[in-house]
C-alpha cells in the first residue's frame, strides 16, 4: 500500500466508529494529545459538530477509557487469544464457525438440557411437565442494518424455523434491537414491523423485547444489529441426532432468507428480494404437525448454516451416519429465480443458505410427508439419503464425491468474494489458540462458580445445596 493510498483512507473514516475501541488502542502508541485531537477530528466529522464540542467528547472518552484499563481484575479480564473473529471466519458459516461452536458446549458443560448446543441443533431443548420446551435465537444479517423490514422479518422466520424443525411448535417470540447513537428511530419501528409481520401471517405473538443503543455513547454511527429468539413447545422432538441409516431426505424448495435477499441487494438485484418474502417454510411444517407426522420422522433441520454442505456435515457428525445427496434433485428444491442469480455470479448453491425445510424419516413416510406438503402448494422432492458409515457426498454421473463446508459459505458479496472461502495456512496454530481461552474460560467459571457457594455456605452454614 503507497502513502498516497494510506492518506485517503484516513480520511474516509467511515460512519460507524467504537471510539472507545479506538482510544483505547490509540493509547497504547500514542501520546494522550495526539490521540485527543485525532479522536475529536473524528467525532466532529461524523457527528457533524464543531471541533471544539468534539473536543470535550473526546476528553471524557480518553477519561473513561484510562479509568476503565489502568487496573487489572480477573473479574474484567479476559485471556486473549490472539486470534480475531473475521481471520477464524467465526459468523461466516464454515469451519472456523463450527469450530467455535462446538467449544461453546466445552465452555457451558453439564446440563438436564435434552438438546444442547453439543447437538450442534440451532435449537436447545428441556423437558418440563411432560412437554419439550425448545428455545432458540437468531441474529439479524449484519448487512441489512439498513434495511429493517426485511431484517425483522428474516430473522424471525429463522428462529421460528429453529424451533419448527426440532419437532415443536412456536408459542411465543421475543426481540433485541440495538441502534448506533445516529440511528434513526425510525429503524425501530420498520423493524418491529418486519417482526410482527411474521407473527401476524403465523399466529404466534411477539411477547417481551428489548431496545438499545449499540455501545451507548461510544459507538457513533447508523448501524443497527440485535436478534430475535422464539420459544415452542411439543410432545416429541426430531433432533438432527436421530437420524438413521435407510432414511430418505425429503427437501423442500428454498427461496432464501437474510442470505439471498443480502445478495440480491449488494448486486443490484433487488427484484430477487421479493422471492425471499413468504411463509413456505412454516405452512410445510404446519402441514406436517396437522398431519400428526412428526413422531414418525426421524430429524428435521433447515438448509442455512453455510448451505447443505455445512448442515450435511453437522448432521452425519451427530448422527454418527453417512449422508448422499442427489445434485439434480438438489438443484431442484432452489428456486429458479433465486438459482439463476446464484450461477450467474458463480456463487455455490450448495454452500450458501437457502432456508429448506430437510425432513430425514423413514422411507414408508416420505411419501405421506410430500403429499400433504404438496398439498399446500409447495414444491418438495427426495433429495438423498442416509447410509452407514460417516461423511456428506453427492452423487453425480453415479459418482460420490464428498461433500465439505469450506472455511466459509459460498461467497454472496463482493466484499465476500474479495475476501474468499480459502482456509489460512495457520488455522491449525489457530485452533491451539482457540483451545486455551477455551479452557481459560471454563477456569474462570469455575474459580467465580465456587466463589460464590464458598459466600453462600459461610453465610448459611446449614444449607446443604451448596
Amino acid at each position: 500500500m503507497n502513502r498516497m493510498n494510506v492518506k485517503v483512507i484516513g480520511k474516509c473514516w467511515g460512519e460507524n466508529v467504537d471510539i472507545e475501541g479506538y482510544a483505547r488502542r490509540m493509547l497504547e502508541k500514542k501520546s494522550e494529545d495526539e490521540v485527543r485531537c485525532r479522536l475529536a477530528r473524528r467525532i466532529a466529522e461524523i457527528k457533524g459538530w464543531n471541533f471544539d464540542n468534539a473536543l470535550e467528547w473526546a476528553d471524557a472518552v480518553i477519561l473513561e477509557v484510562r479509568n476503565a484499563y489502568s487496573k487489572s481484575d480477573y473479574l474484567l479480564e479476559y485471556w486473549k487469544s490472539g486470534v480475531k473473529m473475521g481471520e477464524f471466519g467465526v459468523g461466516s458459516r464454515g469451519k472456523g464457525d463450527f469450530y467455535v461452536h462446538s467449544k461453546i458446549a466445552e465452555v457451558i458443560g453439564r446440563s438436564d438440557a435434552v438438546i444442547s448446543s453439543k447437538d450442534l441443533d440451532d435449537a436447545g431443548v428441556v423437558a418440563r411437565s411432560g412437554l419439550y420446551i425448545s428455545v432458540a435465537v437468531d441474529g439479524i444479517h449484519s448487512r441489512l442494518s439498513e434495511f429493517p423490514f426485511i431484517a425483522g422479518f428474516h430473522v424471525t422466520r429463522a428462529a421460528m424455523r429453529d424451533v419448527y424443525v426440532m419437532g415443536t411448535e412456536p408459542v411465543a417470540v421475543f426481540s433485541d434491537i440495538h441502534v448506533a447513537d445516529d440511528g434513526d428511530v425510525s429503524k425501530i419501528f420498520d423493524h418491529i414491523a418486519g417482526i410482527s409481520a411474521v407473527c401476524e401471517l403465523t399466529g404466534v405473538p411477539l411477547v417481551a423485547g428489548s431496545t438499545l443503543r449499540i455501545g451507548g455513547d461510544m459507538v457513533i454511527g447508523e448501524r443497527m444489529t440485535g436478534c430475535v429468539g422464539c420459544v415452542g413447545a411439543g410432545e416429541f422432538i426430531t433432533a438432527r441426532r436421530d437420524a438413521k441409516p435407510g432414511d430418505v431426505i425429503l427437501l423442500t424448495e428454498g427461496a432464501g432468507g437474510g442470505t439471498i435477499a443480502t445478495t440480491a441487494i449488494y448486486y443490484g438485484m433487488h427484484e430477487v428480494v421479493e422471492k425471499t418474502i413468504n411463509i413456505d417454510f412454516i405452512k410445510a411444517c404446519n402441514a406436517i404437525f396437522k398431519a400428526g407426522l412428526v413422531s414418525k420422522l426421524h430429524a428435521m433441520s433447515d438448509v442455512t448454516n453455510g448451505g447443505i454442505r455445512g448442515d450435511a456435515e453437522e448432521i452425519s457428525r451427530v448422527s454418527g451416519c453417512s449422508l448422499i445427496f442427489d445434485m439434480e434433485n438438489v438443484r431442484r428444491i432452489v428456486d429458479p429465480e433465486v438459482l439463476e442469480m446464484l450461477e450467474t455470479l458463480g456463487i455455490d448453491f450448495m454452500g450458501v443458505s437457502i432456508d429448506s425445510l430437510m425432513v430425514v424419516c423413514p422411507e414408508d413416510v416420505a411419501g405421506k410427508v410430500m403429499s400433504v406438503i404438496r398439498q399446500e402448494g409447495i414444491k418438495i422432492e427426495e433429495a438423498g439419503r442416509v447410509e452407514k458409515g460417516s461423511g456428506a457426498y453427492v452423487e453425480e454421473d453415479g459418482k460420490l464425491i464428498p461433500l465439505r463446508p469450506r472455511f466459509r459459505e459460498s461467497a454472496y458479496t463482493p466484499l465476500k468474494k474479495l475476501i474468499g472461502e480459502t482456509e489460512p495456512r495457520d488455522f491449525e496454530e489457530m485452533q491451539r489458540k482457540v483451545d486455551k481461552a477455551v479452557l481459560k474460560a471454563i477456569e474462570k467459571k469455575k474459580a467465580v462458580v465456587e466463589r460464590i457457594k464458598t459466600k453462600e455456605r459461610e453465610k448459611n452454614p446449614h444449607n446443604h445445596s451448596f
